[in-house]
């Protein structure tokens, strides 16, 4: 039995077209597209259209449009694309058991890096230590959570992998399913797993900063099925 095939919107169309020319033609942030008479005679649309399509793509960052210049390729501003997808309905309907896993691959995937990285600027060492004493100083249980979340993005951001950045909303939510989980945990002993994680990742010892680091975040399978 044939089914409907979903239809587009046009605008839709065209800016798949547009993102299709910018990668065909190799254009680079900075360089100046057509402007919008030429392409929207290129894709037989109206100027509406391809301004509708223009807008969704310039909220991306994929194109900008500047006064007296027009249209140019624009740098993705990840941090604004990846703010929208905590709302996500996947990610909330997410398996907690999922969502665990993902957090132990995508944060254990990075530790060699931030070694590697630590071990030619002693910086990140410390910038990472002090986010541990302030997490050990903090007392209200908001300032934890905010504190402990910094920790885990700055770990990430740590590895200079910069599209890690729209794994972001991953630990957001994350927090946010597992708030009794995290409300039940050992503050003390998660504060001393921290500090452990920091100390091995600037001995370079990258093997037991990743074990250390995974049954951090495996603790938390263990409290929500005791809470089942």
């Amino acid at each position: 039995m044939l089914k409907t095939l979903p239809r587009q919107k046009l605008r839709d169309v065209v800016a798949e077209g547009l993102k299709s020319y910018i990668v065909s033609e190799g254009l680079v942030p900075g360089d100046r597209l057509p402007n919008e008479t030429e392409l929207a005679e290129s894709f037989g649309v109206s100027r509406l259209s391809l301004r509708e399509a223009t807008k969704a793509l310039e909220f991306l960052g994929i194109v900008e449009s500047r006064t007296g210049v027009g249209l140019t390729v624009g740098e993705i501003d990840l941090q604004r694309v990846t703010k929208h997808l905590g709302f996500h309905p996947a990610l909330h309907a997410a398996d907690p058991h999922q969502l665990i896993d993902s957090r132990i691959i995508i944060e254990t995937g990075v530790l060699p890096h931030v070694a590697r990285r630590m071990a030619d600027d002693p910086a990140l060492y410390d910038s990472l230590k002090s986010i541990v004493d302030r997490l050990s100083a903090s007392r209200k249980f908001e300032v934890q959570i905010e504190v402990d979340i910094e920790f885990h993005r700055s770990l990430m951001q740590a590895s200079g992998l910069a599209p890690l950045v729209a794994f972001d909303d991953l630990l957001q939510v994350f927090f946010r399913r597992f708030r009794d989980s995290v409300k039940k945990a050992e503050w003390k002993a998660g504060i001393a797993s921290h500090r452990r994680i920091v100390e091995d990742l600037r001995d370079q010892n990258v093997e037991r900063a990743t074990a250390e680091l995974k049954a951090h975040i495996e603790s938390h399978r263990q409290r929500i099925g005791a809470g089942r």
